[in-house]
């Protein structure tokens, strides 16, 4: 049976922000600042502007000792000094906690960075205790992750690691934390995290636990881990790849299979991430940004925004070293002001994310298209269980003429035509007819 999530996230909207580039850190070179600054302190200057977003937590990538990205860990229970300290990391736990900000950490639990002490003994003495907590590969050289020498692959057999693993994940719960995004999931057996997972839920049964996982059966992965949720990367590329391509035949498909992972579990959806292109350089025109967030913001999942996307901040994602930069750059001392690049788009995504936070249903609902055309579509999410009645419709044209829709021409099985308008360009006038502007988009009750 799958693990039942905690209500609280029901009205979850994360801000997703990668620490090392948000704050400027050196990712490849030596950190030249005093080890007396703390560069988290940066982050904690932006958590009024989060809840202005319209956020409730902050999914923070990784903020634990490493070699370079941060995904090369080399201490789980040491805050990066590039970042600062404990003390540093419990102001911003604070202070998220008096803004009703919860505060989700990213793990890195499938390996380790090859500088960590425990690898290093363990290369020191092959047979000794810590080298059981690595695999070796098919030619007895110590396994990595994906082809990446810098990252060892730890022994997911060895009961030690599900014991430290439990230990990183309880000390930082118990310092504040409301749950974990298990980074490259897919890659651990998931016959670990079902030894793993129940262990840190008993100690703490409130907190969120949420893999990252890029292709194959997510409800499976769901039910034979123990996780809540897995990373929605079929909807995030349905998304953009349908508007690009003037396919929303695609994303009905999408939606199709996302409805049916309801049944099992919430998926958390994005449009953007720290390990992806931008959403606004995905898209080829600008007019169309507001049609993606519609979506992610429309339709069933607990949506996280990525830093910089709610600002229209645009960067490509490169297959080289140093190719996450773009992605992952440094952001002003001050936070952007009603008067700043982005100030646009930020408020887009205020008045969408004020929407979800209005009907909260939408976390669970059923979507279904009333209109499916190549570059037109009209989506109905309904709510389920108690909630039923209460339904958004979303409609998105990707054409450069005007699209007039007669409600009463979609079938009975459409329902009563909407009413109120809640966001967009979208309107049903008094004829029941529903008129898409060129390019236009909306979201209606």
């Amino acid at each position: 049976m799958p693990v039942l999530e905690p209500s609280w996230v029901r009205a979850a909207v994360w801000w997703h922000v990668y620490p090392l580039g948000f704050t400027g850190a050196p990712i490849r070179e030596p950190d030249e600042r005093p080890p007396a600054t703390a560069r988290l302190d940066r982050l904690t200057a932006y958590l009024d502007y989060a809840v202005e977003l319209g956020a409730s937590g902050l999914l923070l990538g990784p903020v634990f000792a490493s070699e370079t990205h941060g995904y090369d860990t080399v201490d789980h229970f040491r805050i990066d000094p590039r970042l600062g300290d404990d003390a540093a990391f419990d102001r911003l736990v604070a202070a998220a906690r008096e803004r009703g900000l919860r505060v989700l950490l990213d793990g890195v639990f499938h390996h380790i960075g090859r500088s960590s002490e425990r690898f290093r003994r363990a290369e020191a003495d092959p047979h000794g205790p810590d080298a059981r907590w690595f695999r070796r590969d098919a030619s007895g050289d110590w396994a990595v992750f994906e082809g990446h020498a810098a990252l060892v692959a730890l022994d997911h057999t060895e009961p030690a690691v599900a014991d430290f693993v439990v230990d990183v994940m309880t000390h930082w719960l118990d310092r504040g934390i409301a749950g974990w995004r298990l980074d490259a999931a897919y890659a651990v057996p998931r016959d670990f995290w079902a030894r793993v997972l129940p262990r840190v839920l008993d100690r703490h049964p409130d907190a969120y636990l949420v893999g990252e996982v890029i292709h194959g059966d997510y409800a499976a992965f769901v039910r034979e881990t123990g996780m809540h949720a897995v990373t929605q990367y079929e909807l995030w590329k349905a998304i953009w790849s349908s508007i690009v391509d003037g396919n929303f035949f695609e994303l009905a498909w999408a939606l199709q299979r996302h409805d049916a992972l309801l049944d099992a579990f919430v998926p958390l959806t994005f449009v953007g991430n720290h390990d992806v292109t931008r959403i606004a350089s995905r898209l080829d025109d600008d007019r169309h940004v507001p049609h993606a967030l519609a979506v992610l913001l429309g339709v069933a999942g607990t949506p996280a925004v990525y830093a910089g996307d709610e600002r229209g901040m645009r960067g490509v994602k490169e297959d080289r070293v140093g190719g996450d930069d773009a992605v992952r750059p440094e952001f002003p001392v001050v936070p952007p002001g009603p008067h700043d690049p982005g100030a646009e788009v930020y408020r887009l995504h205020q008045l969408l994310i004020g929407v979800r936070r209005r009907h909260p249903w939408l976390h669970a609902a059923s979507s279904r298209p009333l209109l499916l055309r190549n570059r037109v579509l009209v989506l109905e999410s309904a709510a389920r269980g108690a909630d039923g009645g209460n339904r958004v419709i979303i409609a998105l044209s990707l054409e450069g003429v005007e699209q007039r829709i007669r409600w009463d021409e979609l079938g009975a099985d459409a329902g009563a035509a909407p009413s109120v308008a809640l966001a967009g360009d979208a309107r049903l006038d008094g004829d029941g007819v529903l008129a898409l502007p060129p390019h236009g988009w909306g979201l209606l009750e």
